[in-house]
């Protein structure tokens, strides 16, 4: 069985992206909080569609809900992995990396939620797996702490805790 082979200009965008990958994470900055929370609301909302209230009252409740509940098992982590997870939400805080590996043209913030899901869809199915493994921590990091909530497990059947006696 023979290795794969890579054409010249898949192995050259390829190092570059790399390269760009890399140069952005070692000059991005410390982001404050709120960008922070902006994106992760921007990616919430995109993978919790259909589940989310239609009043704006409720529905930034549940976000905000989940965004903690996101820092909260990030931060309950190895420290190794604490560590993907900061350069990650780094490299999507950056508005250049943003731009180029999610295709969110827009600050979190403003950004549409069809266009935080086509992000999510393309890194989920991307040739990269790279960007699946992102993909599904950020699946699986939203989703955890969506349905860490007593209030949503009877949409998945969950009855509760065991009593112990």
């Amino acid at each position: 069985m023979t290795a794969p082979v890579i054409d010249r200009r898949t192995f050259l965008k390829t190092g570059f992206a790399g390269t760009l990958l890399l140069a952005c994470v070692g000059h991005v900055a410390a982001a404050s909080d709120d960008e922070e929370a902006s994106m992760l609301t921007a990616i919430s909302a995109a993978l919790l569609v259909g589940m989310l209230s239609g009043q704006p009252a409720a529905r930034t409740e549940a976000l905000s809900s989940t965004v903690a509940g996101v820092r909260q098992a990030v931060a309950g982590l190895p420290p190794h992995l604490q560590s993907e997870i900061a350069d990650l939400f780094s490299l999507l805080r950056f508005s250049l990396t943003r731009r180029f590996l999610a295709g969110v043209s827009a600050p979190w913030a403003e950004a549409r939620e069809e266009d935080v899901a086509a992000f999510l869809e393309s890194w989920r199915h991307s040739r990269f797996s790279l960007l699946q493994t992102a993909y599904g921590a950020l699946h699986d990091l939203v989703l955890g702490a969506w349905y860490a909530r007593p209030e949503h497990w009877a949409a998945i059947g969950y009855p509760g805790t065991p009593e112990v006696f």
